[in-house]
């Protein structure tokens, strides 16, 4: 609800509260604003009027970011496909998952992680890495959490200029909550079907001029509609902002996150779609099946503004994982209709991220036109041990079967190194630096061009047998893009950029001797789009792209392998995200994709093999309406074209519609409960996969009701 501009008066507030507004405000500098709170007596002068303007309660709008340049840029002058989810959004929708968020992205989809771990399909490109927290990668294999996020940015195409290696179909940024000098007091109760019971806290405010502070909580203990599945996490970050002078700002914030869960890999396929049986059944055995991970993170960022266009932002991001797994689960599709083939393994985990980035932004006018200037360093360090071992039933095999009468492994099972099972250690750097010009041309025309140089350097040892490998990488990635606006409120544009996937891969685990030698993967991003602010809180979006993979390498012979184009993803992604009326918010979006590799890859993924979890058409569209200042509801729906569940395209996912709805009532200024329904007609329905036999059946009819309380 929108409330009108009020004036101060300076004659009716204390000194105390003179000294608060004009801080906030900038009026003051801390200093002055402290002095004057403690002598109780304010400055016989007269004050400018201060004007405190509210802003919609509830809007899935959103006006500029910061991700997609490193600079303050309106999303209708960027010239890439970004789709951001905000904090509303995600407190309506009861968002829960990575998986809730990409629902709402055209143009990502869902892969199931084999039951441990985030794993996002970007213009037919999959990957676990390409998760970045303010800007800084996130990378180790886990699911995130959303109870300290503002908000949520996808930005779909290559984007190496900015985010360096990977990126290579799109990445997914998570904005921080950061303190505030005003005073932050919620907390949100969640209880739900199959005992979804989840609490979050979020508590700020000021110490004082100089000085504030945020602190978010979570916990969680719920169970699923799949059968001995549990999640249970917990997650506590402080941050603190401090004024350091009148032009300096400093954040430091700690964040330790644990999760545990079942690992849980859901169903088989059968004679090419998922086997029939019941929603809930375990395929394996739940008992030793658990995913952990635990992370404890440092974080500082440091802005200064020099004055006269110039500001200097560095940010630093430390990061310490420990992420376990252990499963057992149907190794392949079911061929007899009798018994299905199991297996085990499990794998650990341990990294260390230390990220730095420098950034320098300038802004003038030269030669008669108008610039953004960016300059940046950004240093990094990571190191990894990862261990893997193959789980062996009694009879010392590590495929053995059960029945599909009851496909649970009743027998016992040893986990001890396989012949090829990793045992590794490595440590990777980077250094890289970086250009970029945002030239205004004149009031219609716009251009942003930039590049950026890689040093990525991989030392790796097989701890197995002692051997170690070398390898350095220094790519290149350029980036330009070219906005012509017809109004103001309108923009077309056309942008080409390049990214590149080390031999390493996204895990820093792919590396070996006989693709050492290799250039990275390289994927190459064609795309024109349309934006336009159809409302002043309302846009509409549209891209039409094309993707292309290659450095692909390829087995000729026995003896030789080459580099190919491998894939080539296009497509068309449109977006709506806004209020259609100050009572109606919208979030919606339509992707087309046609992605298939190019080039014979193997012996089973031939030229003209359909990327797996890529669904042809798939649809989005959430509508909240506010009926009074007491109530509101939602309605969404959700589309997916079938899919195929891998590359051998043997066993297809179907295609589902699904609704989902909430009701919202707002209790008092400090309380309000709502109710989500996901799935509101029951639709049965196949929510991921991460092969042929590990599919996930989607959830039944799912209630959750929230308690949000201000206090």
């Amino acid at each position: 609800m929108f409330s009108h501009p009020v004036a101060i008066s300076p004659a009716r507030l204390t000194p105390i509260a003179v000294a608060a507004r004009l801080a906030l405000a900038g009026a003051l500098t801390a200093a002055s604003a402290a002095a004057l709170a403690q002598t109780g007596s304010a400055p016989e002068t007269t004050l400018q009027e201060v004007k405190v303007v509210g802003k919609p309660e509830a809007s899935y709008a959103v006006k500029s970011s910061t991700s997609a340049t490193k600079t303050d840029t309106l999303l209708r002058d960027t010239p890439q496909a970004i789709t951001v989810i905000t904090k509303e959004l995600m407190r309506d929708q009861n968002m829960q998952s990575m998986a809730d968020v990409i629902r709402y992205v055209p143009g990502i989809v869902t892969a199931q992680g084999e039951g441990n771990r985030d794993t996002a399909v970007f213009r037919g490109n999959s990957s676990t890495g390409d998760f970045y927290v303010d800007g800084i990668r996130d990378d180790v294999q886990y699911y995130r959490d959303f109870y300290n996020i503002d908000s949520v940015e996808a930005l779909k195409g290559s984007n190496a200029m900015i985010f360096g290696r990977g990126g290579s179909g799109g990445v997914i940024n998570r904005v921080t909550r950061q303190p505030e000098w005003t005073p932050v007091r919620e907390a949100a109760l969640t209880l739900g079907s199959w005992n979804n019971r989840r609490a979050t806290v979020d508590v700020g405010q000021a110490v004082n001029a100089s000085v504030a502070f945020r602190i978010n909580g979570m916990v969680e203990n719920s169970d699923s509609y799949r059968d001995h599945v549990n999640v249970r996490r917990k997650g506590f970050n402080p941050t603190l902002a401090i004024r350091a002078g009148a032009n300096t700002s400093v954040v430091l914030g700690f964040e330790h996150f644990e999760d545990e869960r079942t690992a849980d890999r859901g169903i088989p396929a059968y004679n090419g779609v998922p086997y029939e049986t019941a929603l809930g059944t375990f395929f394996g055995n739940d008992q030793p099946s658990r995913a952990t991970a635990s992370m404890n993170v440092f974080s500082a960022l440091v802005e200064h503004d020099f004055g006269g266009g110039l500001t200097l932002r560095n940010r630093s991001r430390f990061a310490d994982y420990d992420k376990f797994y252990q499963n057992v689960f149907a190794s392949a599709v079911i061929r007899d209709g009798v018994n299905v083939d199991l297996g085990a393994y499990n794998n650990a985990t341990g990294r260390k991220n230390l990220f730095n980035q420098t950034d320098l932004n300038y802004t003038l006018e030269a030669g008669g036109y108008k610039h953004k200037l960016l300059g940046g360093v950004e240093l990094g360090r990571q190191e990894t041990d990862n261990l893997r071992n193959t789980g062996f039933d009694n009879n010392n095999k590590s495929v053995f079967s059960a029945p599909l009468s009851n496909p649970v492994y009743p027998g016992l099972i040893t986990f001890r190194p396989g012949a090829t099972d990793a045992n590794n250690h490595s440590v990777s750097t980077v250094a890289s630096a970086y250009v970029q010009d945002q030239l205004e041309l004149s009031p219609r025309w716009q251009v942003v061009a930039g590049v950026r140089l890689d040093r990525f350097s991989v030392d790796f040892r097989n701890n197995r047998d002692g051997s170690t490998i070398a390898v350095t990488d220094t790519p290149v990635a350029p980036r330009a893009g070219l906005v012509y606006k017809p109004a103001e409120a309108m923009s077309l544009y056309a942008s080409y950029s390049i990214a590149y996937v080390p031999r390493a891969g996204d895990q820093l685990s792919s590396l070996t001797a006989s693709n050492k030698a290799f250039d990275p993967e390289k994927f190459k991003n064609l795309e024109l789009g349309f934006k336009w602010d159809v409302l002043p809180n309302l846009a509409a979006t549209a891209a039409v792209y094309k993707l292309d993979r290659s450095n692909v390498a390829v087995t000729t012979s026995a003896t030789t392998t080459e580099l190919v184009d491998g894939q080539v993803s296009k497509g068309v992604e449109l977006g709506l995200a806004g209020n259609i009326t100050p009572a109606w918010n919208v979030m919606g979006g339509y992707a087309y994709q046609d992605a298939k590799i190019t080039r014979d890859l193997s012996a089973t993924v031939k030229a003209g093999t359909v990327l797996a979890q890529v669904p042809t058409h798939s649809l989005s569209l959430w509508n909240r309406y506010e009926f009074s200042p007491a109530w509101a509801a939602a309605l969404g729906v959700v589309y997916r074209d079938s899919i195929y569940a891998s590359t051998s395209n043997a066993v297809t996912l179907p295609a589902f519609t699904r609704f989902d709805g909430a009701l919202f009532y707002t209790i008092s200024k400090r309380y309000k409960v709502q109710a989500n329904v996901e799935n509101l007609f029951d639709k049965k329905y196949y929510a991921s996969a991460n092969s042929d036999s590990n599919i996930t059946p989607g959830s039944p009819r799912a209630l959750r009701v929230t308690l949000n309380a201000k206090f």
